[in-house]
């Protein structure tokens, strides 16, 4: 997966991949955005992770987090579900 960045430098995740993520169709997932069910975060490294960004996207207790480095391309990626007040398992 590769994800595109648009002129003000935000990500652009392309919806149909997402919802794959979440085990649901292209339809469903924006009907889920449009419901208020997705909530999404962006965190740019600092230090020795400098030029990379971690994304995180929420629906329910499921969380999608890829890490992509300079090039706009995915390092890591994971489903995990979320217990709580919001914390990933095993954090």
């Amino acid at each position: 997966m590769h994800i595109e960045r648009d002129p003000n430098g935000d990500f652009i995740l392309e919806s149909g991949e997402i919802a794959g993520r979440f085990g649901l169709s292209r339809d469903e997932f924006r009907q889920r955005i449009r419901q208020g069910l997705v909530t999404s975060t962006v965190e740019r490294g600092e230090a020795e992770d400098i030029g990379t960004s971690r994304l995180s996207v929420r629906l329910g207790n499921r969380l999608w987090r890829a890490v992509l480095n300079n090039e706009g391309e995915v390092q890591n990626e994971a489903v995990t579900f979320v217990r709580g007040r919001g914390r990933p398992n095993g954090s």
